[in-house]
């Protein structure tokens, strides 16, 4: 019985990434693979290694049948991300990604981060159902994070200074329309949260987008942690994530005082590493490094919840999801999306103030029932929307949707021989 054939637009895809989007398309490409689906990936290693520690390891697992990775590499990584950023078109790579559409023949191009892969122009590439999944706020920010001049959220623009400050060249092709005309090729535009899809409305995105959730693949899901979690003295809160001034740890570490109840610890890399150590020092505060997603299951599990303080505007953080799959809730600033999640499962606390924070992070130090009750809401909401099986079956019902409001039969025969 023939399969669905993916094509997969992306700027990062692992080993070459920094997070979540390249681990989300991953994620996504091995679980149709599971399903007999064929799935090609395209990606920029041009543009990873451009902002790369030249000095990180590039590890990764094999890719499985099914999954086809193609690399776009040339010997000018800086000219072709700049011809990229700046022109909004693909100029180094167009012909080679033009035959691989031609020769892949795609029943869907489903594009991701596409700064630095090709830009707004690869969205007229082809002719298969066409979605766009938005990781961050390129659709609508220069710099993808919506955090004005590198110091605060943005809700306003000044969009030409801020380009400025963050050290980028300003994209002039974001004044001509250009981005807006190439849209039209996109059959659905796709958000990971409320927030998100709230904020591209606010700044002015003309398409309307659909939700579709994120998901942790079912083999990830299932089953106990392989180790145990380092030992611990006495309680610890976790953090997991870049150590960036915008993930807002810096007002996590002064609350845990020598001599109080409970640690911090830390796990990730960042150019912010070293200020924040010179601000845990004296501290409760364990810095873990950079942790494979095995080694980090046993210590989520036993962590009384996990703190993400983040100062910008996330779209889906998948730190929400493992530490759910661990039965441990969140603690999370009243900001982005987390209102919205913690609301919806009642998986954990929001805090706005230092006080409120040292509050959240003391009662669940001191009452385990409490820790225990929100850690089972956020595991029972983890299998109720963001499985494997919800996020693929709602994927795939949305491609049958489009296909045939397109009147794509070829698309729609092999998905209703499918369901």
């Amino acid at each position: 019985m023939r399969r669905l054939r993916f094509l997969q637009f992306t700027t990062f895809y692992p080993p070459h990434h920094f997070g979540g989007d390249g681990v989300h398309v991953r994620r996504l490409a091995h679980a149709l693979a599971r399903r007999g689906h064929e799935v090609h990936v395209v990606h920029a290693v041009d543009a990873y290694r451009l902002l790369a520690d030249p000095a990180a390891p590039e590890v990764s697992d094999p890719e499985p049948a099914g999954v086809r990775v193609h690399r776009l590499e040339s010997r000018w990584p800086m000219l072709s991300c700049l011809a990229t950023q700046q022109t909004g078109r693909p100029l180094v790579h167009g012909r080679r990604l033009r035959r691989l559409v031609a020769d892949v023949a795609p029943d869907v191009i489903h594009y991701h981060n596409l700064s630095l892969v090709g830009g707004p122009g690869l969205l007229a590439y082809g002719e298969a159902v066409k979605l766009y999944t938005a990781h961050e706020h390129w659709l609508v920010c220069p710099t993808h994070l919506l955090w004005r001049h590198r110091r605060e959220v943005c809700d306003r623009r000044q969009c030409l200074r801020c380009q400025l400050r963050h050290g980028r060249p300003p994209q002039l092709w974001r004044w001509s329309g250009w981005l807006e005309r190439q849209a039209r090729h996109v059959d659905v535009f796709l958000a990971l949260s409320e927030f998100s899809k709230e904020k591209h409305r606010e700044f002015g995105f003309p398409r309307e987008m659909e939700l579709i959730p994120a998901f942790l693949p079912e083999s990830e899901a299932s089953g106990e942690p392989e180790a145990a979690a380092p030992a611990a003295e006495r309680p610890y809160f976790l953090f997991v994530g870049r150590l960036e001034a915008i993930k807002g740890l810096q007002d996590v570490i002064p609350l845990f005082e020598d001599g109080g109840p409970a640690e911090l610890w830390v796990a990730g890399q960042g150019s912010y590493e070293p200020e924040l150590r010179r601000l845990a020092h004296g501290r409760r505060v364990r810095f873990l490094g950079q942790l494979s997603p095995q080694a980090l299951r046993p210590i989520y599990r036993e962590a009384r919840a996990v703190v993400a303080p983040s100062r910008c505007f996330e779209v889906f953080p998948m730190i929400l999801l493992e530490a759910f799959r661990e039965r441990t809730p969140v603690v999370a600033r009243r900001l982005g999306p987390y209102p919205e999640v913690v609301e919806k499962t009642g998986a954990g606390l929001l805090f706005e103030s230092p006080e409120e924070l040292r509050t959240a992070l003391g009662r669940l130090t001191e009452d385990t029932a409490l820790r225990n009750r929100l850690g089972a809401a956020g595991r029972r909401a983890l299998e109720d929307r963001w499985s494997e099986t919800v996020g693929i079956d709602r994927y795939l019902q949305l491609i049958g949707r489009v296909a045939r409001d397109r009147g794509r039969t070829d698309t729609m025969r092999v998905l209703e021989a499918l369901a």
